[in-house]
């Protein structure tokens, strides 16, 4: 996990600006954990700290700390951009599991596809590289009320 010591440092050898907007909007997108979050969501939770903070800041700052492998942008076809906190130790991003109807979407941290990589990588004598997978269905609470029965 990141800290905010460690991506100040970054920010600042990098050559950007750590101002005190800046900082407050990295404070609460680490206390945010491992939430998927949406800029204006990010952007909600600066103001409740009573800052003077313009959402182009915001916008800024994620920006900058993505292309910097801090964050990553995530698509779950809800037409919303989401970010989540990076591990940069990890091989591979975890998996997401995406409810189609409360939009509900649930982290799997299993690794199904890597017997599939070796395959792909001695077959195609193709380097991997990361991959993602994300497994659109119903969740329980949603298919109890769909189907009006427990969901097994």
């Amino acid at each position: 996990m990141n800290d905010l010591t460690q991506i100040v440092d970054a920010l600042r050898k990098r050559g950007n600006k750590v101002t005190p907007q800046r900082l407050t909007t990295i404070e609460v997108l680490l206390s945010m954990g491992q939430q998927h979050f949406s800029v204006e969501e990010l952007f909600q939770g600066v103001k409740q700290r009573n800052l003077d903070v313009g959402m182009s800041t915001i916008y800024r700052t994620v920006q900058i700390l993505e292309e910097m492998g801090f964050i990553t942008k995530r698509n779950f076809d809800d037409g919303f951009a989401r970010y989540e906190l990076c591990e940069l130790d990890e091989k591979h991003w975890h998996h997401h599991i995406i409810c189609l109807k409360c939009g509900k979407v649930i982290e799997m941290q299993d690794d199904f596809l890597e017997t599939l990589e070796k395959e792909i990588e001695e077959k195609k004598e193709f380097i991997i590289i990361n991959h993602e997978l994300k497994v659109y269905g119903y969740c329980s609470d949603c298919y109890k009320i769909m189907k009006g029965e427990k969901f097994d």
